[in-house]
């Protein structure tokens, strides 16, 4: 499995869910992979799994909030796996599930200090490296709700809302210099972040999984790799006339 071969990879956030699973597909499919996160233990765990397979991997702990930490990851994997083609701008929270006259600033901050500006330093500091490398992409996780709108959750909505704008400008900056950048909207995957955000919402779990699952169309959730595949095609050069697109991967979520 080629599809990424000889191409170097940041991932934010990815030891776990999505991020990981955006680790691993990418490595089997030939990239090597810079896992970018806070969660140490399972960050160093899986890239030291990715290694015993025969896979080019390292992490280094990265808090995307705080710009001085994306630009010493950034280009410390830049050195080295000797240069950087694809960003996987994939770290995010969910945040205070209250109605917007409840939050507090410090809620409301929380969120687009991560999901905002850690896509914005995440780009802000690949740039100059994927110029030198005469190209690549930057793919960019926003959500259905960067599309649609629902009654909770404001801060990680409208930092979802941010992110696809986001892309769409950026797409347009650097398409001269041969840097694509899209967004993925995922639909509800089953991953940590949303098991903590349906314990939010009531205290049958089975019962929050059954009714999220009917929310799409399909009548199920989706899994990590469902987004892992998504993105691997569009960091690949499958997608070399894709740029400022958003790729819904959400079971027809928002179909209706």
């Amino acid at each position: 499995m080629t599809r990424l071969k000889g191409k170097v990879s940041i991932i934010t956030g990815a030891a776990v869910g999505i991020g990981r699973a955006c680790a691993i597909r990418m490595a089997e499919e030939g990239a090597a992979v810079a896992l970018f996160d806070i969660h140490d233990h399972q960050g160093e765990t899986l890239a030291a799994s990715l290694r015993e397979k025969g896979y080019s991997a390292r992490y280094w702990h990265c808090d995307v909030s705080h710009e001085g930490e994306v630009k010493r990851a950034t280009d410390e994997a830049t050195t080295h796996f000797g240069r950087l083609d694809v960003v996987v701008n994939n770290a995010g929270i969910a945040g205070a599930n209250k109605p917007t006259h409840e939050l507090t600033e410090a809620e409301w901050d929380e969120v687009q200090a991560v999901n905002v500006k850690g896509v914005f330093f995440g780009v802000k500091h690949a740039v100059p490296h994927l110029k030198k490398a005469g190209g690549g992409a930057i793919i960019n996780l926003s959500s259905i709700y960067g599309i649609v709108g629902a009654p909770d959750v404001p801060p990680y909505h409208a930092s979802k809302g941010a992110v696809r704008l986001m892309s769409k400008t950026d797409a347009l900056i650097y398409a001269p210099d041969r840097i694509r950048v899209n967004s993925v909207h995922p639909g509800f995957i089953w991953t940590p972040m949303v098991e903590n955000h349906l314990k939010t919402v009531g205290d049958d779990m089975a019962a929050a999984k059954a009714a999220t699952a009917a929310l799409h169309p399909l009548g199920n959730m989706g899994e990590p790799d469902d987004i892992a595949w998504a993105v691997v095609y569009l960091a690949s050069d499958e997608a070399k006339f894709v740029t400022g697109t958003e790729l819904l991967v959400d079971g027809g979520y928002t179909a209706r």
